[in-house]
């Protein structure tokens, strides 16, 4: 690879904005659930199928692309469009869709697939202008996709007395937005080497090899337990002390959009602290959320906010810092193939947690159920310690 050129100072930001946007449809279907269910008369625990199934679709997306190399060659701007215009078609597609549950489904497990040429693709577009300032962009990064999976939120709440179709329609276009956005004002990175080589299968045994690489992938695993299923339970939780859906609205996007300042001010503290204690810190705490579910739910509403919030806040702030750990970690060159195997394989995760606490939240009460989150990241933490202990 030839020097990098400096970036234009627009570059950052334009991606960080573009990742907001284009990432919008992935909680489209939860911020409007009450209103499907009320419409069509589906059953609670479809709002875990049609997650699910989005995740499932992510799954698939991520090995499709990593397999063909496909943001190796083709233009990560051009794969960012296309991808985005999709998404956003599908997100129409599956609103026009609504009556019938399995063509919703089948909508949401298309809209996953395309969400894996926006969120991969836009870090890959950071690494290639800021390969030596990569740690610092990815905080920024992860918190977009935080913002933009709250936003859905936001704009049932903004959108009183709309029908519920009109947030799927704005999520579409926020998404379509960011990738022309992508194409219009982030420059071609014409300073890049040869394409990497595709998905290398054989690097994940690496993972199993490598005891600091073992360490940062198993606490992405309880990590990745954790903040999927608490995200899409969110709304049950606020029902839980409030009784309007706007309210809940509101709430729900705050809760998540928190993390985006775990996400950014995790990066800012791990310049100091390292990001395996950074990591460490916010598993945690997140734990101890989980932990503390069944005397915050009954607490005083403003304890039971500031709860929502330390656990909003915590419960994705290690995201950056476990992709970072696992890219410093990984074999140079398999980094590729190590990030999209394990993110696979945490996506595949996920959707275990969300079908089971959603199965159990319909027969359990929320404050019984919620510490059993606390799995993922006790044994995240136990996981971490090789990279912990020089710290100590």
């Amino acid at each position: 690879m030839s020097e990098v050129p400096r970036a234009p100072r627009r570059v950052l930001p334009v991606i960080v904005l573009a990742q907001l946007l284009g990432t919008a449809p992935w909680f489209a279907v939860n911020a409007v659930m009450p209103d499907l269910q009320r419409a069509h008369g589906w059953a609670p625990g479809t709002v875990g199928s049609l997650t699910s199934a989005l995740q499932l679709g992510f799954i698939a997306g991520t090995l499709v692309f990593a397999l063909l190399a496909l943001a190796d060659r083709v233009s990560a701007r051009l794969v960012f469009l296309s991808c985005a215009l999709a998404a956003a078609g599908c997100t129409v597609a599956a609103a026009a869709a609504a009556p019938s549950f399995s063509s919703v489904l089948m909508w949401r497990v298309l809209t996953g697939f395309f969400l894996a040429g926006i969120y991969p693709v836009g870090m890959k577009l950071a690494a290639q202008w800021f390969p030596n300032g990569l740690g610092a962009a990815l905080g920024w990064l992860v918190g977009a996709l935080v913002l933009g999976s709250a936003s859905p939120h936001a704009l049932r709440a903004l959108g009183v007395g709309w029908d519920w179709t009109a947030v799927f329609v704005g999520v579409a276009a926020m998404c379509a937005a960011g990738g022309l956005a992508v194409i219009w004002l982030v420059p071609e990175p014409h300073h890049l080497g040869p394409p990497a080589p595709g998905l290398r299968l054989a690097a994940l045994g690496r993972a199993w090899a490598d005891r600091r690489l073992r360490a940062s992938v198993l606490g992405y695993f309880g990590h990745m337990w954790e903040l999927y299923t608490m995200w899409v339970l969110l709304p049950l939780v606020l029902a839980l002390r409030l009784d309007d859906d706007n309210a809940v609205s509101w709430a729900a996007f705050l809760v998540m959009g928190a993390g985006a300042l775990g996400c950014i001010g995790g990066g800012i503290v791990a310049r100091r602290w390292g990001s395996a204690r950074v990591a460490g810190f916010q598993l945690a705490t997140s734990a101890l959320c989980c932990l503390l579910a069944p005397w915050a739910v009954v607490a005083p509403v403003q304890g039971f906010m500031l709860w929502l919030l330390v656990w909003g806040i915590s419960v994705a702030g290690d995201s950056p810092q476990f992709s970072a750990l696992t890219a410093s970690n990984a074999p140079p060159g398999a980094v590729g193939s190590v990030l999209t195997l394990v993110n696979c394989i945490g996506f595949a995760i996920s959707v275990l947690s969300i079908e089971l606490f959603v199965r159990l939240a319909g027969a359990q009460p929320l404050a019984a159920l919620l510490p059993w989150l606390a799995l993922g990241p006790v044994l995240g933490l136990w996981a971490l310690r090789p990279l912990l202990a020089p710290a100590r």
